[in-house]
């Protein structure tokens, strides 16, 4: 019997989901804007950028529309369909606009291959099947993902790539000063085989240099090459569409492996592969019983794994823990490897979709609740300017919220059964849905605050209407008592009236204004007058304490 050292990957594809939040970009007179503006600047930018917007399957001739596509799609539920691939429009709708899915994507296609020097000193190439940038309408997020293929590798080298490939940054450095738990180098390659960027792992001064002086980490310096021209919020870099870190450094990833016998895997090799840790150094188990049955139990989604059988139809194991979601099958299975109606056509697209929403879901939630953190901590409430922005944000924040939850949250997004609970293990690893409570207490947390202080200025108000009102009154019934007739000024001068009327103007305008500006002395004194439990002597102190200055 095999080993696991003996067993070959006979094809390996590797999917790297990336969520990023993006910055939101101020317009003067207007405040932030929400997942709008990327749009314009990726346009604007078009001519000189590597990125591209990726045409649909329904953009071309509709006799050639592919059977995997219609697979995909009616794998959804109808409002997920709609998410996805948006609303085809009717005879009687002229607007270009009507069903435009609320998803872009942008493909970029000059890095052809990638070179992965491993710590040993191992290189492998990886072929690129894929680099796509998903943006998302009204929402400040950006999602990277990044899928490559490689055929007939040792399965430590496999595990080896899935534990390293996808690091923003180094985490440390170990004593030779090499990143710790990255790879050696890793480069990217053109059509022609020369190198576009590389990683600067090793630039050690570099990061920490970074870090002291913007208080955020440093991109490896080919991630921020293939994310151009998008560039590190937190860095000298000029730029309209910046980004920063909303998640772990460490990328989730997803990762198909066909093997000749899956069978031969042992309990670890799964273990190590389905939680994406670094390969084993022997026959040494590091791990327990207990540890292997809680995997099996809260990570593994064995409906066509039953290993007593040893049969080609029960070879096929999925393992999800949130960060990874990990296909391993048979690779002479029609049944798995076909990529078209097997488990690899599925794996590329309607399962890197089930992950796509919900790595999206629990990223636009954190971007809430980054914005909402943000927002309070520039609260000042001293400041009736910095009161104004705050609730300009909150309500901002509200709408954007509220679009969400109507657009793009969704509880279930498929019927058939393997989709509908590979996105129910994801979202429940993730926490997906405790988040979402949070954000949504928080939010409307917030709108509360905002309503009673809303409430809080109209009750101020009103008390201040009231005392101008209630002296006002004895203004009033003096002068209807009297008739008006206090002065006999009919016969007057038209010059002298004007100047009477001016004059009593003017006093009453001072008046009017100085009962304002003492208003709330003047409640006071009023709530003293009408509480029968004040001596005299109490409520004559009240009196004077309208012209105290404070």
């Amino acid at each position: 019997m095999a080993t696991s050292a003996d067993i070959v990957v006979k094809h390996f594809r590797q999917i790297l989901i990336w969520p990023l939040q993006l910055m939101p970009y101020e317009v003067k007179g207007q405040g932030s804007t929400m997942g709008r503006h990327w749009l314009q600047m990726l346009k604007y930018a078009e001519a000189d950028s590597p990125w591209q917007p990726r045409p649909t399957e329904f953009d071309g001739d509709p006799a050639e529309f592919q059977e995997r596509h219609y697979r995909e799609f009616v794998t959804f539920l109808p409002y997920v369909q709609r998410f996805l691939y948006g609303e085809g429009r009717s005879n009687n709708l002229n607007s270009d606009q009507f069903g435009q899915s609320p998803l872009h994507v942008f493909r970029r296609n000059d890095i052809r291959k990638i070179v992965m020097m491993f710590k040993d000193g191992a290189v492998h190439h990886f072929s690129v099947a894929h680099i796509d940038l998903y943006f998302f309408y009204d929402i400040d997020v950006v999602i990277l993902a990044f899928e490559i293929q490689g055929d007939n590798l040792p399965l430590k080298r496999v595990q080896d790539a899935l534990f390293r490939f996808g690091r923003a940054f180094p985490a440390q450095w170990d004593e030779d000063h090499t990143a710790a738990s990255c790879l050696r180098k890793v480069a990217w390659l053109d059509e022609q085989g020369d190198v576009l960027a590389s990683s600067d792992y090793e630039d050690r001064e570099g990061y920490l240099s970074h870090l002291g002086r913007y208080r955020a980490p440093k991109m490896a310096a080919h991630w921020e090459f293939l994310l151009s021209p998008l560039v590190l919020h937190h860095s000298s870099a000029l730029g309209l569409i910046r980004y920063r870190q909303i998640e772990y450094h460490r990328m989730p990833i997803m990762a198909y492996l066909a093997v000749d016998d899956p069978f031969a895997l042992s309990e670890e090799d799964f273990y190590r592969l389905g939680m994406v840790t670094r390969p084993g150094d022997g026959d040494a188990l590091p791990y327990t019983r207990k540890v292997f049955e809680e995997f099996e139990q809260n990570c593994c989604f064995d409906r066509f794994w039953i290993p007593d059988r040893k049969h080609i139809s029960a070879s096929t194991r999925m393992m999800c823990n949130g960060h990874a979601f990990v296909l391993v099958g048979t690779h002479g299975s029609e049944f798995y490897s076909d990529p078209h109606t097997g488990a690899l056509g599925q794996f590329r697209h309607q399962y890197f979709l089930l992950g796509l929403i919900a790595h999206f879901h629990k990223a636009a939630l954190l971007m809430f609740s980054d914005r909402l953190a943000v927002a309070l901590a520039d609260l000042n409430l001293e400041d009736v300017r910095s009161v104004r922005k705050f609730k300009r944000e909150i309500r901002h924040l509200q709408e954007a919220f509220l679009r969400f939850n109507q657009r793009y949250w969704f509880r279930e997004v498929s019927n058939q059964i393997i989709s509908d609970q590979i996105y129910q293990m994801l979202h429940r690893h993730l926490e997906v849905s405790r988040l979402h409570q949070d954000v949504r207490d928080s939010i409307q947390s917030m709108s509360q605050y905002l309503e009673n202080d809303d409430l809080r200025r109209q009750a101020d108000t009103v008390v201040r209407l009231t005392v101008v009102t209630i002296f006002g009154l004895i203004g009033t019934t003096v002068t209807g008592f009297l008739g008006m007739n206090l002065f006999s000024l009919a016969e007057q001068s038209t010059v002298d009236r004007a100047l009477y009327f001016i004059s009593v103007f003017i006093v009453m305008l001072v008046l009017t204004f100085f009962t304002v500006a003492k208003s709330k002395a003047f409640s006071e004194f009023l709530d003293a007058v009408a509480d029968e439990r004040m001596s005299w002597s109490a409520k004559l102190f009240m009196f004077l304490r309208i012209w105290r200055r404070k």
